[in-house]
């Protein structure tokens, strides 16, 4: 397949961890959030596909239609613990009930990820999932993390790249995946659609 480092990149997401998961693999991108409705039922895996790839469809009618040599990048992730999804908490209760929940055990991240070539119409749709073991935490702990803010806009109420570091014992699994995009998987997916990731630095997304 002929590589084409003139493909632009589009995240439809407003996430900045994952923003700065791609500028740390050189690839430059613009940002469009897809506002996708994110009800969805099914097991883990299923849920994230289905999600990431809504979230890239969503965006599609935004793309420019003069510009089709675009592939989208989309993705969604759920923390799973003993048959129960973990979203972002909406208050500080629900926070600390998670993080209660998930201290001292094990449980299961699942990130979701959607590519759509915008020109040949090509998908690539996958999920990866991660088991992170958290360190038994005291209510204290458990306080004082809520009060630097970070659980709030995350699934499972915990940002592993953040002070949520400190929450973890050990990951069995790709750790990106836990934070929210496996980018090893999404380069060789962009590989795979004709994207020469390794020169992607040399261009602007613009």
């Amino acid at each position: 397949m002929i590589r084409d480092m003139n493909k632009s990149i589009i995240l439809a997401s407003g996430s900045p961890r994952r923003r700065q998961l791609l500028e740390q693999a050189g690839i430059k991108h613009k940002v469009i959030v897809s506002g996708a409705d994110e009800t969805v039922t099914g097991n883990p895996a299923e849920q994230v596909k289905e999600l990431a790839l809504r979230k890239a469809k969503a965006v599609l009618p935004l793309v420019d239609a003069n510009n089709g040599s675009t592939i989208v990048i989309a993705a969604d992730t759920l923390v799973f613990i003993e048959d129960e999804v973990l979203g972002k908490p909406e208050n500080y209760d629900k926070a600390f009930e998670m993080l209660k929940k998930l201290q001292g055990n094990n449980h299961r991240v699942y990130t979701g990820v959607a590519l759509l070539d915008v020109a040949s119409g090509m998908s690539n749709v996958f999920a990866d999932v991660a088991e992170v073991t958290f360190r038994p935490l005291s209510d204290e702990e458990i306080l004082a993390y809520i009060a630097t803010g970070e659980p709030f806009d995350k699934a499972g109420a915990y940002g592993i790249q953040e002070k949520g570091a400190t929450l973890v014992d050990h990951i069995n699994g790709d750790f990106y995946t836990v934070m929210g995009l496996p980018i090893s998987k999404v380069c060789t997916a962009l590989a795979q659609m004709g994207y020469d990731y390794w020169n992607a630095s040399s261009f602007s997304a613009s």
